[in-house]
């Protein structure tokens, strides 16, 4: 398989306090790959380091082929690669309009039009062009999440990380939210990392997944083995009797 984010034994250490060790992942054109375990397991930490928001002390992490370098990324990878919080209200500036909060990343990488962009941004993500000069306190938390997909998708990235995108919503709208992004991802093509502790939510989103557990990569499945519980650590099939509704103890 032909690796568009490839890490290789990444490591990341805040002070004395190892992080992520050692973990491995390869995600493919198109893909939706999952991210499951615990809290403080490490998967938001992986995402964080693929994005450079982490302390990266060892591996490799790759895009397209190309090697990135410590925690330091370019303004090219951040038009490749978009990330979308699990917080659509911390991730949003609350004192602008959302025409300003999409104006922003146009004028950051230069890419003019951006009242057609704009506007095209948020039919994509079915809100409209009124609410274009609202605040993010004036949106429901949907609204707001809508919004930030939309941040993220105005620089035409080829991979988004979602870091938990609907643990903060209603159950009722976090369906709307995972429908709309699946949506999205079939008619750009793009390739999703996922980071959910709902492994439903994976199971229905991504095709291939990796359970981590304490910073560590502990085993990767398919969908369908996660669906039938073809496993083979007995964390993942506890992970999997946590999960409420996912199977019956």
């Amino acid at each position: 398989m032909s690796a568009t984010l490839s890490v290789e034994n990444v490591s990341v250490a805040y002070d004395d306090f190892l992080a992520l060790k050692d973990a491995s992942i390869a995600v493919a054109q198109g893909e939706s790959f999952g991210l499951v375990g615990e809290s403080g397991s490490g998967k938001s930490t992986l995402l964080r380091a693929v994005a450079g928001l982490a302390p990266v002390t060892g591996g490799t992490i790759r895009i397209h082929g190309e090697s990135l370098h410590g925690s330091k990324r370019s303004k090219a990878f951040y038009r490749n690669v978009q990330m979308v919080f699990q917080d659509p209200y911390g991730s949003l500036h609350p004192r602008q309009t959302i025409d300003r909060l999409l104006i922003e990343p146009l004028a950051i990488h230069g890419i003019r039009d951006s009242d057609k962009r704009i506007a095209r941004a948020l039919d994509e993500v079915g809100l409209g062009n009124g609410f274009r000069f609202r605040y993010p306190h004036q949106l429901s938390g949907g609204q707001r999440q809508r919004v930030a997909i939309a941040r993220a998708l105005i620089v035409e990235p080829s991979i988004l990380l979602l870091d938990e995108p609907t643990s903060a919503l209603d159950a009722s709208v976090q369906a709307e939210v995972l429908n709309l992004l699946e949506q999205i991802r079939r008619d750009r093509k793009l390739t999703f990392v996922m980071v959910s502790h709902d492994l439903g939510v994976v199971t229905h989103m991504c095709e291939r997944l990796a359970v981590m557990r304490n910073g560590a990569v502990v085993e990767r499945l398919t969908s369908g083995q996660l669906a039938n519980a073809d496993v083979q650590e007995d964390y993942t099939r506890n992970l999997m009797i946590a999960s409420k509704g996912f199977v019956k103890a």
